[in-house]
């Protein structure tokens, strides 16, 4: 991002604004071997070839390629609700796709974050259980999750950073949370996930499923660092804009991938809920691709006591890190998945 410099302002000017964009991108770029992604909220897409990513914006000029540097070209329209670019932008697309990567890009630390603890319990109901009564707390099962999810993904990978917000019964404001995740150092080309693990509970007894959530895309954050960027005022915005959707994306990919796990090991017992998108503080001020999953309603009390076996939570654990190991397989671009035990 520190190349990032007036000189772009003098090309954006430059550009021909009435260059003609008559190719669907969709039908082309498919052809041509891209993989593309599209959020209509927010008018944004991404584009994947050959281990490199392009974000591109309905209007705009600037394109930012691998999170990390930028290019000006013909600015993408949106038409009857298909995107239409011209031979420019394939073009100068397929030249940046064809560039081999200095260093390629890698996830270089997993945050995982236990919710609640301490003083904090989270939701909580009391059962009878082998003539005891016994209370299921919240704070509980998210710190044996997130144990078992990092002694998992520590194994799988020892180069990477597995971080746990906490790793005991303590209580972390939830600013403290994110503070810890924003302030993970990793390499130039790394990237951060955050992942937060949490259950549910409801006035409704019968209410029962895991489900992720992400950042909704409505919702607007700064990631990006000032410092970074050329002292042009007008070029901020665009491009803190345009890394935050990035993220957005991420996350979605994440939150599906995830989803995908926990179906594959506890579906059977339980019930998917989906994939949803809302504001909370510990996903909206993580300044990374970042997800909360509530694993199931501690109120439910068929659920509850699954959630207070060992056995589930060690196949909701594995759930989990299938999804964050196909994850890191896509966003590494690797030849093959990580071996799962």
């Amino acid at each position: 991002m520190k190349r990032l410099i007036s000189f772009f302002i003098f090309l954006l000017s430059a550009i021909n604004f009435f260059a003609a964009t008559d190719i669907s991108l969709l039908d082309k770029g498919e052809k041509s071997g891209m993989t593309i992604y599209w959020d209509p909220l927010s008018e944004s897409g991404m584009i994947e070839k050959n281990g490199h990513q392009l974000l591109f914006r309905k209007g705009e000029q600037i394109v930012l390629l691998d999170s990390m540097k930028m290019m000006v070209t013909d600015a993408p329209e949106l038409r009857d609700n298909k995107i239409f670019v011209s031979k420019k932008f394939l073009d100068d697309s397929e030249e940046f796709f064809n560039q081999k990567s200095e260093l390629p890009f890698k996830v270089g630390a997993i945050l995982i974050d236990a919710g609640h603890g301490g003083k904090d319990p989270g939701a909580l109901k009391a059962y009878k259980i082998g003539g005891k009564t016994i209370t299921i707390k919240e704070k509980d099962i998210n710190l044996k999750v997130a144990k078992l999810l990092g002694e998992r993904l520590q194994s799988s990978y020892p180069q990477k950073q597995i971080i746990l917000t906490r790793n005991s019964d303590v209580f972390l404001s939830l600013g403290e949370r994110t503070d810890i995740a924003n302030n993970v150092k990793v390499g130039e080309n790394e990237a951060v996930l955050f992942i937060s693990i949490h259950v549910n509970s409801s006035l409704n007894k019968n209410s029962s499923g895991y489900e992720v959530w992400y950042l909704s895309p409505g919702y607007r954050r700064t990631v990006l660092d000032k410092s970074t960027v050329s002292d042009d005022k007008n070029l901020f915005p665009i491009l803190n804009s345009m890394l935050e959707e990035e993220y957005t994306t991420e996350s979605i990919m994440i939150a599906k991938f995830i989803m995908d796990g926990l179906q594959a090991q506890i579906g059977k017992e339980s019930t998917a809920r989906g994939i949803k998108a809302e504001e909370w503080f510990v996903v909206r001020n993580s300044n990374m691709p970042s997800v909360l999953i509530e694993l199931g309603f501690v109120s439910n009390e068929k659920e509850a006591l699954l959630l207070n076996d060992e056995k589930y939570l060690k196949k909701a654990a594995l759930g989990i890190y299938n999804g964050i190991v196909a994850f890191i397989t896509h966003f590494e671009r690797s030849q093959g998945f990580t071996s799962i035990k």
